[in-house]
């Protein structure tokens, strides 16, 4: 077991001078730089993901709240849209600048904590060289924002308690803030945080102003979304409800504390991670850290949460546990040193190097991606949309003028709807006709088309809904990847008016995903 000290573990023992910490930032900096220049080298490889293109249709409809998620990540994609248009790199672009920032912010965290630079270097690659933030740079989501919010957190928490400047609660207040707009989830969090607090000596900061400032302020933010809440009926209370339902029923759950050790965190580094939790629980001032870790792990473990949940409470980790180790073989011999930075940094990259075949899209075709489309299910939902729509216009051409006139598309899931709201307008596709999520709340078409493409049904629920279906066409991929859409929604049909009022349709079928 690593020696750890009982108190102020993260105290410095000499304060590095401006010059060393300036090269030192410029290290974690050069990090970041290198691991988003390999994101946005890969990130255009193959087409947007189902969750993507949610995200792109519901910027084109800004609101202050989602059924799904908060308004913020659709607020960002439709700043993305006006400076990049339809472009896969340039609309993943503020996911992978997140993600640096996450790695030049854990860095940092190492350094507040007492550490040198051995240290943050080795935070800030593990860091990048972990599963969820490599996954969370390859893709738009707002899972990859709300994973800086924390580590935020985590970094403005850490300054307060390492300079016992109570001001640091306004930018915890912000991030927390920042958070709630992103991902409801952030509050088992803010638990965690609270919990800490109150469990520790750092409960004075309760009964300050400051700590009650940064609080009003992060309601502040929250409180647009909440009164879209209200207004709403809390109807993304009966989403999430509904999708934790359909995980646990669908096994989703499963592995929850397996791939924390294998895909929240770089396997290789998980010494340092558990070092770091012990030396956060017996370090008086930092405990409350420690807290933040154990309050939203358990919580969603007891609720069967999902492990990726939790992934942005582990930076954190990282940063004390590397602290603890850079000063363990500081007292070795030269040689023991140099040994166990080699092991352990060719380990990390290594394991990263494996997860970064499965998580990232680096080929284009070969061997190396049929083994990442093989173990990775997200970038077969990568795969066919464009073709989806080519297909549906292809119908509609096909079609008597009048029909064309008077047509309708609807589509069975939103990542049918973004992909003819988004990219069927090359085609001059019509707006699309959808009762998922949000698009429920849009309402139905007025005047209502007569004659419909419909995406995403089966035979018999399509008959049900419409008349006169017939099969159109085949929904699939030229690459024959099997995804959701290939295997579970592969026939188009073509149908006439449906057989109940539009109003009762949108009452018996509104569906969440």
């Amino acid at each position: 077991m690593l020696p750890l000290a009982t108190q102020h573990q993260g105290a410095p023992s000499q304060a590095p001078s401006a010059t060393s910490r300036q090269a030192d930032t410029v290290w974690l900096i050069a990090i970041a730089t290198l691991f988003a220049l390999a994101h946005v080298a890969t990130n255009g490889r193959y087409g947007f993901h189902r969750d993507e293109l949610q995200f792109l249709s519901d910027a084109r409809h800004l609101d202050w709240g989602f059924v799904a998620y908060p308004p913020l990540t659709p607020f960002i994609q439709h700043i993305g849209l006006s400076l990049f248009g339809l472009s896969l790199v340039g609309l993943r672009m503020a996911s992978v600048l997140a993600q640096a920032a996450v790695i030049v912010v854990s860095g940092l965290m190492a350094r507040d904590l007492g550490g040198g630079r051995l240290a943050q270097v080795a935070t800030a690659l593990t860091v990048g060289l972990s599963g969820l933030p490599m996954f969370e740079a390859t893709e738009f989501q707002y899972t990859s924002f709300a994973y800086l919010w924390w580590v935020l957190v985590c970094w403005f928490v850490v300054r307060l308690l390492k300079s016992e400047n109570p001001r640091w609660w306004l930018a915890i207040g912000t991030a927390i803030g920042l958070g709630l707009l992103t991902k409801y989830s952030v509050v088992f969090f803010v638990a965690g945080l609270v919990a800490g607090l109150a469990l520790t000596q750092a409960r004075r900061h309760l009964a300050s102003g400051w700590f009650w400032a940064g609080a009003g302020l992060a309601f502040l933010m929250f409180l647009p979304n909440l009164l879209w809440l209200i207004h709403h009926d809390f109807i993304s209370y009966t989403f999430l409800k509904s999708i934790h339902a359909r995980d646990v029923g669908e096994g989703r759950a499963a592995n929850y504390w397996k791939n924390q050790f294998l895909l929240d965190v770089n396997v290789a580094a998980t010494p340092l991670w558990v070092a770091g939790l012990i030396a956060l629980f017996r370090d008086r001032r930092y405990r409350v850290l420690a807290w933040m870790w154990v309050v939203p792990v358990v919580v969603f473990w007891l609720n069967k949460g999902r492990f990726y949940y939790v992934a942005e409470a582990y930076p954190v980790l990282l940063a004390m546990g590397a602290v603890v180790a850079e000063r363990w073989v500081g007292r070795r011999p030269v040689w023991a040193r140099r040994t166990v930075a080699i092991v352990y940094f060719v380990a990390v990259a290594v394991i990263g190097g494996y997860t970064a075949a499965i998580l990232m899209p680096i080929a284009r075709d070969g061997r190396l991606r049929d083994f990442a489309f093989k173990n990775n299910g997200d970038l077969r939902e990568e795969i066919g949309w464009d073709e989806l729509v080519r297909t549906v216009a292809s119908i509609r051409d096909s079609l008597p003028q009048d029909q064309q006139a008077h047509l309708g598309i609807t589509t069975g899931n939103y990542g049918e709807y973004g992909a003819i709201d988004i990219l069927g307008r090359a085609y001059g596709l019509p707006e699309p006709i959808g009762t998922t999520n949000s698009e429920w709340l849009r309402g139905y078409p007025d005047p209502a088309p007569t004659t419909f493409i419909v995406i995403g049904l089966g035979q018999k629920k399509a008959d049900t809904i419409f008349t006169a279906c017939r099969l159109a066409a085949h929904n699939g991929n030229s690459l024959g990847v099997k995804n959701e859409e290939s295997q579970d929604h592969p026939d188009i049909f073509v149908c006439g008016p449906p057989r109940m009022p539009w109003a009762e349709i949108w009452h018996r079928y509104r569906n969440f995903g």
